[in-house]
């Protein structure tokens, strides 16, 4: 078994950050104040249902569920619990990346604990005690419309903890009953008020969201210094980034962009050779990237408010001191995912368009109409060798799949469960997508840096900027010049990964005045 590295902490929203740690193990604090919370949100919770001796009705722990909710449901809480989850076995499809499922039940744990949900303070203890280990469930990706939260990827997650289904230990897939053995920990025993809760939130749409657009920022960032690197290379002059230019646009993104361009092409030395006016892909790149650093602070918004709320239904709310009420139970519409659905969607417009901008580039680049006379597809040899034909060729490919999968997922809207669900918002479709376009994204990027690498090798200029010189220098040590002819697949991988890591603020020895 592997060894915890980091801690996360469930008092506070959750930082982006702390969801890409829990794909690895992790501790999950659980300190005196939340559990406070939690156990007085349980109070609450059995004191509303026992109110002056008579069961009041609460949803899911008393009544069915969705449609049903006008029926009994089962007296006994073990098959109340079952009676939750049972139903909700029909997802269908491959398994979601366990990074999702990771995330997305460190969101669950942290909703819980905020005692709002009445769950027990064993079931908050023992989700954190699972992220100390590499026990992931096998969570099928279709089945959820995140109106209702994310309730069939959830109730497979939740099911594997009892040890039913499928999933994941030290990277391999088992009986859940098994991989809990392996991992070390003991099934988990809920009643119907701990189970609806643990599926009756947005978490994997959430969790989904936040990686996909963490995914997208680095490939921002990515294709900002890769854009830079460009204009250097091919000796063009920055002028286009000109800071008064960019203020009479108006737009902060763009003035921010500008400004981070022009940092990291400081030293730069136009050629003189290049036309007036640079192709719409180099001279409109502020104004492109700057708009998608505008979408991409909505996103961060949307999922800040994500991160620190409460998905759930009902939700329980104590009594101040001195009133006679307990506290009340509030039945409602947490659970509802149109904020997330409405961010994915603008994600997928952001990666579609930043995709399209670096495939646009890389076209440029292996134009010898365009590209200040290098050879065709940056070949050492034309006709005898290929060298970016093929990249170019997989690139276009990939613009092409990411568009088609741009469509807005939000707007289709489509009833279910006998109309209790008469509008859903598709959040986890639209985020799930987002996530699959963000990888494709970063392939694009990695694409680019490769042609960059090549276009110095076959005679373009070095790089007279320091910041951009020294991305050249890391990408050149990291991939082999493409002469002769060889398969570049993996290359373009590692220029992807390369991408993530690399900060051209940060690898020169000195700034410029």
């Amino acid at each position: 078994m592997l060894t915890p590295t980091d801690t996360v902490s469930l008092t506070g929203p959750l930082a982006p950050a702390a969801l890409r740690r829990a794909a690895a193990p992790l501790t999950v604090s659980v300190d005196d104040a939340a559990r406070a919370r939690v156990e007085r949100g349980r109070r609450l919770f059995d004191a509303l249902r026992h109110d002056d001796g008579a069961a009041r009705p609460i949803y899911g722990a008393t009544t069915g569920f969705g449609a049903l909710v006008g029926y009994a449901g089962r007296a006994d809480e073990a098959d109340q619990c079952d009676n939750t989850l049972a139903h909700l076995g029909a997802g269908q499809g491959p398994d979601l990346p366990h990074a999702i499922v990771r995330a997305a039940l460190l969101l669950r744990t942290r909703s819980l604990a905020q005692g709002a949900s009445g769950v027990s303070v064993e079931v908050v203890d023992r989700l954190a005690a699972m992220f100390a280990t590499t026990f992931c469930p096998a969570v099928p990706r279709f089945g959820s419309v995140g109106a209702s939260g994310d309730l069939i990827p959830l109730a497979y997650a939740t099911q594997a903890l009892r040890g039913r289904g499928h999933a994941y230990a030290d990277g391999r897939r088992m009986p859940a009953a098994d991989a809990l053995a392996v991992a070390g920990l003991r099934p988990l025993v809920l009643d119907g008020r701990d189970a609806l809760a643990l599926v009756n939130g947005t978490s994997v749409t959430t969790a989904a969201l936040a990686l996909a657009c963490d995914a997208v920022r680095a490939a921002h960032r990515s294709l900002t210094s890769l854009t830079c690197l460009l204009v250097d290379v091919l000796g063009c002059d920055p002028g286009f980034l000109d800071a008064d230019l960019l203020r009479a646009y108006g737009h902060a993104g763009a003035i921010d962009a500008g400004a981070g361009m022009r940092h990291t092409l400081a030293g730069c030395t136009p050629s003189g050779s290049r036309p007036l006016q640079e192709p719409y892909s180099l001279r409109c790149s502020p104004q492109l990237l700057g708009a998608a650093e505008d979408a991409l602070r909505y996103v961060d918004g949307v999922v800040t408010a994500d991160l620190g709320g409460v998905s759930d239904n009902p939700l329980f709310f104590p009594g101040g001191a001195g009133e006679a009420a307990p506290g009340k139970v509030v039945h409602g519409g947490n659970f509802f995912g149109q904020p997330a659905a409405f961010a994915a969607d603008l994600l997928a417009s952001v990666a579609a368009q930043l995709g399209n901008l670096a495939e646009r580039q890389l076209d440029l680049l292996v134009d010898p109409v365009r590209n200040g006379g290098l050879p065709p597809m940056l070949a050492t040899a034309p006709g005898a060798q290929h060298g970016l034909q093929g990249v170019q060729l997989a690139t276009t490919a990939l613009v092409a799949e990411i568009r088609r999968a741009a469509a807005p997922a939000s707007m289709q809207s489509l009833p279910t469960n006998l109309h209790n669900q008469d509008v859903v918002p598709f959040g986890t479709q639209a985020a799930l997508r987002s996530h699959d376009m963000a990888e494709l994204l970063g392939l694009l990027c990695g694409s680019l840096a490769l042609g960059l690498r090549q276009a110095v090798h076959v005679g373009a200029r070095r790089p007279t900027a320091p910041r951009c010189a020294a991305l050249l220098d890391a990408l050149a040590e990291a991939i082999a010049p493409v002469d002769p002819d060889r398969p570049l697949d993996a290359d373009v991988r590692a220029a992807a990964r390369l991408l993530v890591t690399h900060d051209v603020t940060h690898d020169v020895t000195h700034d410029l005045p």
